[in-house]
């Protein structure tokens, strides 16, 4: 089995008086999520996989801590062991960073996560990484401003930490809500030797059910990703009990000249018109076990997967 890598960065931010404000009282937190599934999918053999996230925090005060992430798999969008498989026991620590929030934003440096709060459907796999900067800015009228600035690779999990020789990577983002039902975000993205520029509106329909349109355009190609879908909640009844379900369902398209970037979403299947369809639900709410069912299809590849997670947190 190969042993995870990590790295110790002198990482030093300074970004306003509260950094010394108050005296440095370490305290420690992890999450685990574990995950196992059957993933069926038309172009090869059927296969038994697990998962494991480790996210492992040490708060410094109450504006500063440091954080890691230490999951399976072995390249930047893929988190999965096989089980049964005598070379793929893979688990590597993928980020290392400082984050710094108080009431106008966060700021994080180090190998830090793809992400600044929920993963778009366009957006980069949740469980990839990038070797520089952000600092999120919240602004007035529920308005936030995002600046992403370091190197991204597709690569493999192993080289996470190699840090240098990578490609730029450049990001701004806009999001705002509108009252309670409308939210929409605006980006400008540099990375991969591409240039795109990305737009996403939420409508939420009803205290369930949310509508989402996201668009990827590649500004330097010809090429566009866009998807269009609706997740929320319903409850199934029987036996006089209602039982609720999350869903999540979506159309998407993928130009084949789109480039390396769409290889870096969670989970790809291929370019071209697709759809995915899932339902989850709790197990038990008592040791944090849910179950989930996806369907996907991208043109002529079908994948089904089935699976139940836990999750322990101290």
């Amino acid at each position: 089995m190969r042993k995870p890598v990590f790295l110790v960065l002198p990482l030093i931010i300074v970004t306003g008086t509260d950094a010394l404000a108050e005296p440095i009282s370490p305290s420690f937190s992890q999450k685990l999520d574990i995950q196992v599934r059957y993933d069926e999918r038309s172009n090869r053999p059927s296969r038994e996989q697990y998962r494991l996230r480790y996210y492992p925090s040490v708060a410094l005060n109450s504006a500063w801590s440091l954080n890691s992430f230490v999951v399976t798999g072995d390249d930047f969008s893929s988190s999965h062991n096989t089980l049964g498989s005598d070379n793929t026991d893979y688990l590597y620590a993928r980020r290392l960073y400082l984050r710094h929030e108080n009431d106008y934003g966060k700021t994080e440096l180090g190998i830090i996560p793809t992400y600044k709060g929920r993963v778009s459907s366009t957006g980069l796999s949740k469980d990839g990484w990038i070797t520089g900067v952000r600092h999120v800015r919240q602004l007035a009228n529920d308005t936030a401003i995002e600046l992403v600035v370091g190197q991204l690779a597709n690569a493999e999990a192993s080289e996470a930490f190699n840090i240098g020789g990578e490609d730029g990577y450049f990001e701004i983002e806009y999001s705002a809500k509108m009252g309670q039902r409308h939210s929409y975000e605006a980006s400008f993205e540099k990375m991969l030797g591409g240039t795109f520029a990305r737009a996403e509106y939420r409508f939420r329909v009803n205290d369930e059910d949310t509508a989402f349109i996201e668009l990827v355009q590649r500004i330097d190609e010809s090429a566009a990703k866009i998807v269009v879908g609706t997740s929320g909640e319903f409850a199934a009844s029987a036996f006089n009990t209602s039982y609720p379900i999350e869903y999540f369902a979506y159309y998407s398209y993928i130009n084949s000249v789109f480039g390396e970037r769409a290889e870096l979403i969670e989970d790809f299947l291929g370019t071209g018109h697709g759809g995915s369809l899932e339902f989850s639900g709790v197990l038990s709410e008592k040791h944090d076990v849910e179950w989930f069912v996806r369907a996907d299809v991208v043109d002529s590849v079908s994948r089904l997967l089935a699976g139940v997670k836990l999750s322990f947190e101290s």
